[in-house]
């Protein structure tokens, strides 16, 4: 591939988004991206500003900025929700964590969009756009909330193809359809085109995005300056930034999938979790680090989520030491009801350099371990090291699908790494 491909990723009205999440999963019946709805100071004092709004508040006329009063008259049926920063800023480590799962390469720009540099993961999808749909579905599924992804070989055409219609999308702006689909568009939908450069641009008769394309740029820094010749650029799709990401820092590696059926049965739910803590661990690997502590994760059919973890006695990137461990979360944790998503998670990492505490079990007192196989003596460790060590080498050189253990091979649903 000659050139870089970028997504930009955007939240759907996310401070909305997530607060009508978070209602859900604490039982509310009423779901606010569904009726019409802000968040923005309250009912009570009539104060503040809408900072978000439901698509159906929109068709109200309603406008992000506008002041909550004006809302109110414009529909005074308006649920009214006061923002929670403290959730947004759970909420947008969880979408960070998630993308940089998928692709490290990624330069968050906001709490609730960044871009990502398809590039390096190219050769695992069939088009960018399959890896786009794959990455917004990725995080509906796990994270309940919808995302648009706009997709482009310049990052601000990214930026603004990721604006096009709402909710739940993937678009294209490349550089050759701009004609097509971007000089159509008034000049207000031109990224950092605010109310006073569409008035002074309308005063030169400049009212689409074409229009401002064909200007005369002596023209346009006469009267906007430096500003103006940055909006000619962007309506030509002008823009020589490249991707600066900012590693998101992990604390944990994990990896949940959504079941194509709920899991009525402890049968049903094992594959899946054995294949969660393959992947999990072939990450540490592939990172060289070691988890002290995995977590198990519960949603319910009812969306109910539940989760559970336990500290390791040993620090570890075994395949069958973090499913030993989830297993036995996870029958702490079931409590019988239809399953909709397992996760694992290991976190406390440390890099498998680091030196290890050697237990009384290394000694090799086979009596002494305890259910589940959470002890292991040393030599069973290291033979397990290598075996994992050789299957992630198998699956480097001919894909990770050339080995399966068996007890997935009948499985209804094995995720994605």
């Amino acid at each position: 591939m000659g050139e870089h491909i970028f997504f930009h990723i955007d939240v759907n009205s996310a401070f909305l988004s997530w607060t009508a999440l978070t209602l859900l999963q604490e039982g509310s019946g009423m779901d606010l991206r569904l009726i019409p709805s802000i968040v923005g100071g309250d009912m009570a004092s009539r104060h503040g500003v809408v900072l978000a709004k439901s698509l159906p508040a929109k068709a109200y006329g309603i406008t992000t900025g506008e002041p909550v009063v004006n809302a109110l008259r414009k529909c005074p049926m308006l649920v009214t929700v006061p923002p929670d920063h403290a959730m947004y800023h759970r909420r947008s480590q969880e979408l960070m964590l998630l993308l940089s799962g998928i692709c490290p390469d990624i330069e968050q720009v906001s709490i609730d969009e960044c871009y990502m540099d398809y590039t390096p993961i190219a050769k695992k999808y069939s088009s960018p756009q399959e890896a786009a749909r794959q990455i917004k579905d990725k995080v509906r599924d796990t994270l309940g909330f919808t995302v648009n992804v706009g997709i482009s070989d310049r990052k601000v055409l990214a930026k603004m193809a990721s604006d096009f219609r709402k909710p739940d999308l993937v678009h294209t702006l490349f550089v050759r359809e701009i004609p097509e689909k971007l000089w159509p568009l008034p000049v207000s939908s031109l990224f950092l085109c605010g109310q006073s450069s569409v008035e002074t641009l309308r005063k030169l008769g400049i009212l689409t995005i074409g229009d401002l394309a064909h200007a005369r740029r002596d023209i346009l820094e006469a009267h906007l300056k430096s500003h103006g010749l940055t909006l000619w650029q962007y309506a030509n799709g002008i823009d020589d930034s490249d991707l600066t990401p900012k590693p998101v820092k992990a604390k944990g590696v994990g990896n949940s999938t959504t079941l194509p059926q709920d899991a009525l049965t402890r049968e049903d739910a094992l594959p899946v979790l054995l294949s969660l803590a393959e992947s999990v661990a072939g990450r540490l690997r592939a990172s060289g680090e070691l988890a002290g502590m995995v977590s198990t994760e519960i949603k319910y059919a009812s969306f109910h989520s539940v989760s559970h973890q336990m500290q390791l006695p040993l620090s570890t990137a075994s395949s069958q030491a973090l499913y030993q461990a989830a297993c036995k979360l996870f029958d702490e944790l079931w409590n019988g009801q239809p399953i909709r998503l397992l996760g694992v998670r290991a976190s406390k990492l440390v890099p498998e350099t680091e030196p290890v505490q050697l237990s009384l079990f290394d000694y090799g007192a086979p009596d002494a371990a305890p259910a589940h196989g959470l002890f292991q003596t040393a030599p069973d460790r290291d033979r397990q090291q290598r075996l994992d060590k050789a299957l992630d080498g198998l699956r480097s050189k001919y894909g990770k699908d050339i080995i399966k253990r068996g007890s997935l091979m009948d499985s209804p649903s094995t995720p994605s790494s």
